[in-house]
């Protein structure tokens, strides 16, 4: 089968025949209708990601049709279609991972081919609404944005809510799920068209972090955030805390920008803040996450669709921020 393969030797992705898998005993082979690209797989590919391994197929969101099971017990599955959760070994604690804890597709073999195995655990339903370049590109981000805007950041109807950075994936799906709980939202941008395109889709209003002040102008036009979602921490971070309301919340999932070089920690005690950090989601959330999108009729910003031929070039644009959604590739 054809894939998208992180080789040893190149030291970056290469686009390469692999062997079609079987599935053994409990997994579910899934001939892959679409999959779609996570920024996880651009750090992965530059071996900037925890617990790097070589010699893996990337990818860790799908949506396909169950071609085979390795047990007969689960015969039901065969033919239906499917998102994956990419979650592997989440564990019992619903509130944080194990030490087992890993992501589809790195180190195990992921999404980016015509076929993969997964344990029959991990399938669920396709929501019906959606088709399968939308299911494709909900997992991952889905569950990421859904565990911080519900479990850490508690938002509800009537909350005035910011989400950084609203060029990603999660960003963009924390930003629908907000609003489809009734808060009022506001997004940060370098792009100002970034901006414009949210606003089309209901956000309040947002500001380029590129602008002197922008915090400033952020706290005029909302008057401050009871709940903000964050990725990029970084010494705006601490601008950040000067936009929340007292007792808010400022949940983060990333650090692009890297750490504070100093945290303004008065501010936050006498605010009476909250901080959380946040990743990925349990079982439980992922089911959530699907019904709730269901429920909502939530679909998906997509950037592009292309062959999976494609993907590389798919990967550099990713790199280089020219995509505003998903980017999905088909087999």
């Amino acid at each position: 089968m054809k894939a998208i393969f992180l080789s040893s030797e190149k030291k970056d992705i290469v686009f390469t025949e692999r062997p079609k898998p079987t599935p053994k005993a409990g997994e579910a082979l899934v001939k892959v209708a679409a999959a779609a690209l996570n920024h996880r797989d651009q750090w992965i590919r530059v071996a900037l990601y925890p617990g790097m391994t070589y010699d893996c197929i990337l990818g860790s969101d799908a949506c396909g049709t169950v071609e085979a099971v390795g047990s007969p017990q689960d015969e039901a599955w065969i033919g239906k279609e499917v998102v994956i959760n990419p979650n592997q070994n989440w564990g019992d604690h619903p509130e944080y991972q194990s030490e087992r804890y890993t992501i589809l597709g790195m180190p195990s073999d992921g999404t980016l081919a015509e076929y993969v195995c997964v344990p029959v655990d991990r399938l669920h339903p396709k929501p019906a609404h959606l088709n399968h370049e939308e299911a494709a590109a909900l997992p991952l981000a889905g569950l990421t944005a859904y565990r911080a805007v519900r479990r850490k950041g508690g938002v509800q109807k009537g909350h005035r809510v910011l989400v950084t950075g609203i060029g990603g994936g999660v960003a963009q799906f924390a930003c629908q799920f907000a609003l489809a709980l009734g808060a009022e939202v506001y997004v940060t941008s370098g792009s100002d068209a970034k901006i414009e395109k949210m606003k089309s889709l209901g956000v309040a209003g947002g500001v380029n972090y590129k602008q002197e002040g922008w915090h400033k102008a952020l706290l005029k036009m909302s008057g401050g955030f009871d709940v903000i979602i964050d990725s990029a921490g970084g010494d705006g971070f601490n601008l950040l805390l000067k936009t929340m309301k007292p007792a808010a919340t400022l949940v983060f999932y990333g650090a692009t920008l890297g750490s504070p070089s100093k945290l303004d920690m008065p501010r936050i005690f006498f605010g009476q803040y909250t901080i959380k950090g946040t990743t990925m989601g349990n079982d439980e959330e992922f089911k959530e996450m699907l019904q709730f999108v269901e429920q909502h009729g939530i679909h998906p910003i997509i950037d592009s669709v292309r062959p999976l031929a494609e993907g590389i070039a798919a990967f550099n644009d990713m790199r280089d921020g020219k995509i505003f959604g998903k980017v999905v590739l088909k087999p």
